[in-house]
C-alpha cells in the first residue's frame, strides 16, 4: 500500500506517460467543470446572458434556457456537469503511478466513464440542437473535453484490463 507520503510525491513529481496522461485528464476535468459553473450562473439567474463566438451557430443563453436544460431531476442540468466533471477528476487523481496493476479497476471505472461522458456529450448536444437549432458554446467546449478525456483513458485501461486478465 502508498503512503499518503508516497502518493503526494508520486502525484506531483513522478513523471510516467500514465502520470502525465492522468494530470491532463484532471486538467481538462476542470475545463469541463469550469464550463459548467459558467453555464450554472446562466441558469441560476446569476447571469443575464452568456457571450458566445462570433458565429451563427451559437446561441448559448437561448440553448440554456430551454426546457431540455432542466428535463432532469428538477435542477439546472449545468450543475450537474460541475459533479460529473468532478468525478471524472477523481479517478483520474485516484491511486499511485502502478495503478494499472495493482488497482486496475480504479483506470477501467475511468475509461468506462469517459466513454459513456463522451456518449452523453454528444447525445445532449444532439438534443439542444433538434430543440433549438443552435448549440451552446459552453457545452461544446465540455463535448470536446469528454471525447478528449477518452482518448486519454484509454492507453492505461489497456494495461489495467491486461492486469486484470493476468496477463
Amino acid at each position: 500500500m502508498t503512503t499518503p507520503r508516497e502518493l503526494s510525491h508520486q502525484l506531483r513529481e513522478v513523471q510516467t506517460e500514465d502520470l502525465h496522461r492522468r494530470r491532463l485528464l484532471v486538467g481538462l476535468s476542470m475545463v469541463g467543470a469550469a464550463m459548467g459553473q459558467i453555464v450554472s450562473l446562466y441558469q441560476m439567474g446569476v447571469l443575464k446572458t452568456l457571450p458566445d463566438p462570433p458565429l451563427n451557430i451559437f446561441d448559448s443563453s437561448k440553448v440554456d434556457a430551454a426546457e431540455y436544460a432542466y428535463a432532469r431531476f428538477q435542477t439546472p442540468d449545468a450543475l450537474m456537469m460541475i459533479v460529473n466533471y468532478g468525478i471524472t477528476a477523481w479517478l483520474a487523481g485516484a491511486g499511485d503511478k502502478d495503478r494499472a496493476t495493482n488497482a486496475p479497476w480504479i483506470p477501467l471505472a475511468l475509461a468506462a466513464k469517459t466513454i459513456a461522458d463522451a456518449a452523453t456529450a454528444l447525445e445532449l448536444g444532439r438534443e439542444e440542437y433538434a430543440q433549438t437549432k443552435k448549440l451552446c458554446f459552453y457545452c461544446q467546449v465540455a463535448t470536446v473535453v469528454s471525447l478528449a478525456s477518452v482518448v486519454l483513458a484509454l492507453p492505461e485501461a489497456r494495461k489495467a484490463w491486461g492486469a486484470w486478465r493476468g496477463k
